[in-house]
């Protein structure tokens, strides 16, 4: 009894066709989705300061404020107010302090707590 050689290809062949059929169609709903504001709502942002420090500043200021790139910020709050962590988290500092890390409740709440650190 032979066989014929070509059964398998055109089994995997089949297999894959319809696999992209059924991803293109999933990807085609969510597209439809998306256009007509049926996508479910972003979830928002932490509001809590260490959270916040650990996922934007971590990597140049250190896990534990000691400074790595950037400069120490264990005592900033005794060499800046509020306002000027405010000022220089929103608009940057002159050495590689990018502007725009922190916006809204996040900025306010980590220039608050990076105030508190005398």
């Amino acid at each position: 009894m032979k066989r014929n050689p070509l059964i398998p290809f055109a089994l995997i062949a089949a297999l894959g066709i319809a696999v992209m059929l059924i991803i293109s169609l999933k990807g085609a709903k969510q597209a439809d989705e998306i256009a007509n504001g049926d996508k479910k709502p972003a979830q928002t942002a932490s509001t809590k300061p260490d959270e916040i420090y650990a996922q934007t500043c971590v990597s140049c200021h250190g896990d534990q404020l000691q400074g790595v790139v950037g400069p120490n910020l264990t005592k900033v709050g005794s060499r800046y107010s509020e306002d000027q962590i405010k000022d220089i988290l929103k608009n940057g500092k002159q050495g590689g302090m990018p502007a725009g890390l922190l916006q809204g409740p996040q900025l306010d709440a980590v220039a608050k707590w990076l105030s508190e650190k005398k």
